[in-house]
């Protein structure tokens, strides 16, 4: 991750900005310290955008950066000390007030010991940084630059030989034809309707650039269209320079860059004027619509009817703004036949794989590995041209696809590197950090856990242009916008979180990119760890992997998934890790969570989850006042939750599985910063939280499998909600909706009731819902209609009922009683379950619980209790 250095940077010296602003760092007395460093890493980021963009082609800068980085990352650990100190403190004075108890828990903080320890570690890091900025080959031959990026300023394409297109006849065809089309097929209502837009969408390498030169270059095309022209836009997308690249290519001719833009714009005018032309926008990146609607603009004007623009880009959204299509030119992965084709046209001469069948055999397992992507094929074919010796095959077959360049520093697939180096800091920042996921994952990732690991991680940019955002919509925000960029991919949504995919590829990219932070640990490999690693993944904890940990001091990520680990690691990585921020340990075979788990004041997010043999835990856990996520589901032993629980001041995400009959007095009840609440499997629980503390913040609540549950056994009238997703399956005491939801009136958006045997009937006051824009009801039997006043749900966007007889009979379209209660309703789904295998219909219209439809009996069937691949519990 040493191209992560700016981004880091620039946390780093707004964080010296807002710490040495502080009260309780002037009292430590440490503000000039801190104000010295702030200086020096300002100067040090100045240069930072030149330096990653130079490392792709200059080794020394590339070394230089990864010390520059381990720097920046032991003084964030340093900084932190502040917020953990300062967190602590609140936690004492609210919980003790300010007592002899209060200096007493700070008596190692006292301005003086404190003052000593800090002053020395800042001294440190700014004599580190002051030896890195010295380096005078490297430091002096760095500009400052406030831009990162580009496209090439040139508009030549290289032939493409149809020889040399394999695969893509289809879509080749297809475009041609929307291309010849004489008639209006614009759909977009917003343009000009003499030129149609048509995108060409896909991750990078899959072949986007080449299709669209291949239809440029066809003879129908090129009959067609009185002028052709080609350019590759700039990232920025700025409109002065890529005038200026349009322009050039339309006269063929390279134009001054000492034109202004009306004059560009003027000429290009001219050149355009009653002809039909095509123009080609190559790997266009970016989102500003105001910038796409000033170029079209300009290029329709006066243009012909029947000229047409043919954009490649690698996102969704950008396809959304510029096309008018129906539908875009969406480039799926190759055939296992058409890229084994392309693989023996770029790696055998003419006939010689018949010559060689050991090769051959050897050349369908790389094509494998490949996964449809032309790029990767004819990467490694061309590798492997000419070569006949079988060790040269099997390295590559082998081999992680990122390794096979190694004096590249794995970067074998361009575009794909291209397309992470063209993110923004922010989203490259969020993309390295995938690396924690696992490639053996049976069941899709999900984006809760992963925006949940982001701010663990201080990823999550809340100075940006975000407005009062909560810090997991600025998550959401970015995985969006990942997605929409093609990096993540087979995307579902299920309503409180999303579950995707990643392809091999992008996941080989990433983790070329987190090389020498993130370390998958094997019995046989401990001696190749690094010291300077942050992340840790665990496939084996045998005595040897212990001895190679006493020499680590710098994690921050500990992931062990159903790994076997007892108390002796968890005691070595505790107290060697002070700067864990996420502990991942679903599954594992822990029995006892040790004492000293309190020492990890920088914990962010500890998973549990499964852990089955643990009992109970130490109430120490209660001292990790920085921890925000917190998963106990499926922890089906534990008796009862530590007493201290409301001390985590900092939690916003909860899931439980508990033994308890009842929440404890000021506990789980008074945790304020609660936004995700779940209870699941809890048989003995009788009641919810007395107090309503946790409802202050709370935004979705998802209660499952509590059988002895009273959701109305509280006094909630009058207590402000603002609830936006509520989720209740398998309650069979629910006999009506708690009159205390109804305070979530103007807030609830996404309502499920599943599984709950006793409804009776929903509220009048039901319809004060205005905001519910979802609303699912699955196998409630006695749930017989709706309330009147349905038709106040304005906002209610989809209705889906689901195993409910009656309802569905009386709801059925136009003939029902209660069907002009829904009718404005525009996604309204009733469907019977005649069997509980009836998986296909439930991952249709239930995609919430049904994401796989062989998973669907266990889920919706009898069975109580899920296992642990389940999807709404399958959580990373």
């Amino acid at each position: 991750m040493a191209d992560l250095a700016f981004p880091l940077a620039t946390k780093l010296i707004e964080k010296l900005g807002s710490i040495t602003s502080e009260q309780i760092c002037l009292a430590w007395g440490v503000k000039a310290d801190l104000k010295r460093l702030q200086r020096t890493m300002s100067t040090i980021k100045d240069v930072l955008l030149d330096a990653e963009q130079k490392q792709e082609h200059n080794q020394q800068i590339r070394s230089w950066l990864r010390q520059l980085k381990d720097v920046f990352l032991d003084a964030e650990d340093l900084l932190d000390e502040f917020e953990c100190e300062a967190l602590r403190r609140e936690v004492v004075e609210t919980f003790h007030g300010t007592t002899r108890k209060v200096r007493r828990f700070f008596s190692r903080s006292n301005p003086t010991g404190f003052r000593f320890r800090v002053g020395n570690e800042i001294k440190e890091i700014r004599e580190r940084l002051d030896e890195l900025k010295s380096n005078k080959a490297i430091f002096d031959s760095l500009t400052n630059i406030d831009h990162h990026g580009g496209g090439g300023d040139h508009h030549e394409r290289p032939f493409v030989p149809a020889s040399k297109v394999i695969g893509r006849e289809y879509e080749k065809e297809k475009i041609v034809n929307l291309l010849m089309q004489q008639g209006d097929d614009d759909q977009s209502g917003n343009c000009n309707n003499k030129v149609s837009v048509i995108p060409i969408v896909g991750i990078g390498g899959l072949g986007k650039t080449t299709l669209a030169k291949w239809v440029y270059d066809d003879k129908r095309v090129v009959g067609h269209f009185e002028l052709r022209m080609w350019a590759t836009v700039p990232v920025d997308f700025e409109l002065t320079r890529l005038t200026r690249l349009i322009l050039g290519s339309a006269l063929d001719t390279e134009i001054s860059d000492k034109l202004t833009l009306d004059q560009l714009q003027g000429r290009l005018r001219e050149a355009l004027k009653d002809k039909k032309f095509l123009l080609v926008l190559d790997d266009v990146w970016n989102h500003d619509a105001l910038k796409w609607s000033q170029l079209r603009d300009l290029v329709t004007e006066g243009a012909e009817s029947g000229s047409k623009i043919l954009v490649t880009t690698r996102s969704t959204a950008v396809a959304k703004i510029m096309g008018t299509i129906p539908a875009n030119i969406n480039l799926e992965f190759l055939s296992d036949n058409d890229s084994l084709s392309l693989f023996v046209e770029c790696a055998f001469k003419e006939g010689h794989d018949k010559q060689y069948p050991s090769l051959f055999k050897m050349g369908e397992d790389i094509v494998r590995k490949c996964g449809g992507v032309p790029l990767a094929v004819k990467t490694l074919g061309s590798q492997l041209y000419s070569k006949t010796d079988e060790r040269e095959w099997k390295l590559v077959r082998d081999s992680e696809i990122w390794e096979l360049k190694q004096e590249d520093d794995g970067h074998i697939l361009p575009a794909l590197r291209l397309s992470y180096t063209r993110l923004p800091p922010h989203l490259r920042q969020c993309l390295a950090y995938c690396s924690y996921l696992r490639k053996d994952m049976k069941f899709k990732y999900n984006s809760f856990s992963l925006i949940g690991y982001w701010r663990a991680h201080g990823i999550l940019d809340q100075s940006r242009d975000h407005g009062n955002m909560e810090l997991e919509d600025i998550g959401e925000l970015y995985f969006k916008d990942l997605w929409a960029r093609s990096f993540f991919q087979n995307v579902i949504d299920f309503d409180i979180y999303y579950k995707f995919d990643m392809h091999d590829l992008i996941q080989d990219l990433v983790q070329s990119v987190a090389q020498g932070e993130c370390f998958t640990v094997k019995s046989a490999n401990t001696k190749e760890i690094s010291e300077n690693v942050r992340h840790l993944k665990f496939l084996e904890a045998g005595q040897n992997v212990l001895t190679t940990l006493q020499k680590l001091n710098k994690v921050r990520t500990i992931t062990a998934n159903e790994t076997k680990i007892d108390e002796s690691f968890m005691c070595t990585c505790l107290s060697r890790f002070k700067y864990l921020r996420v502990l991942q340990l679903p599954a594992s075979s822990l029995q006892v969570l040790p004492s000293s788990i309190g020492s990890l004041k920088h914990l962010r997010y500890l998973d549990l989850r499964y852990n089955e043999a643990i009992t109970k835990l130490p109430n120490a856990i209660c001292g990790l006042q920085s921890l925000q996520t917190l998963n106990l589901v499926a922890c089906v032993n534990l008796e009862e939750l530590p007493r201290d629980i409301s001390k985590l001041i900092c939690l916003t995400s909860f899931w439980l599985t508990t033994k308890q009959t009842s929440f404890a007095e000021n506990g789980v009840g008074c945790l304020k910063s609660l936004r995700f609440l779940c209870i699941y499997g809890c048989s003995n629980l009788t009641s919810l939280p007395r107090e309503t503390s946790y409802l202050a913040s709370l935004r979705t609540l998802y209660i499952a499998q509590c059988k002895q549950l009273d959701l109305g056994n509280v006094n909630y009238q009058g207590t402000p909600l603002r609830l936006q997703k509520l989720f209740i399956r398998n309650v069979p005491l629910m006999v009506a909706l708690p009159e205390w939801f109804e305070g979530a009136a103007n807030t609830l958006q996404f309502l499920c009731i599943n599984k709950c045997e006793n409804l009776e009937a929903l509220p009048e006051w039901f319809a004060s819902f205005t905001s519910l824009t979802k609303l699912v009801l699955y196998s409630c039997q006695k749930l017989s209609s709706l309330p009147e006043g349905m038709g106040s749900l304005t906002s209610l966007r989809e209705l889906v009922i689901h195993d409910c007889s009656d309802l569905e009979r009386r709801c059925q379209r136009d003939i029902g009683e209660d069907w002009p209660k829904i009718s404005h309703v525009p996604h309204v789904s009733c469907h019977s379950v005649s069997h509980p295998g009836i998986g296909s219909a439930v991952a249709r219209y239930c995609p919430l619980w049904a994401p796989l439809s062989a998973l669907t009996v266990l889920f919706l069937g009898a069975h109580e209790q899920l296992p642990s691949g389940s999807p709404i519990l399958g959580l990373l």
